[in-house]
């Protein structure tokens, strides 16, 4: 695994972390619909993204006309 894979895999690891300590510390109810859940979809992504390499941002980012980096 190169050094992009692991910041996805620790940025969706810290993500889904934070949402579960404001769950179980009474500060943030996922049990209902909320905006929560877009953060808990982007922090599920980056950590899958990390393992797979699939990202469905940069399909819609390459149809966009966006370059991919030479390093």
């Amino acid at each position: 695994m190169n050094v992009n894979q692991w910041v996805r895999i620790f940025a969706g690891a810290f993500i889904l972390l934070s949402l579960a300590l404001a769950h179980f510390s009474g500060q943030a109810d996922l049990s209902h619909v909320s905006w929560l859940w877009l953060t808990a979809f982007v922090g599920i992504n980056l950590f899958q993204s990390g393992f797979t390499k699939f990202c469905p941002l940069e399909i819609f980012l390459k149809k966009a006309g966006v370059k991919e980096s030479c390093a």
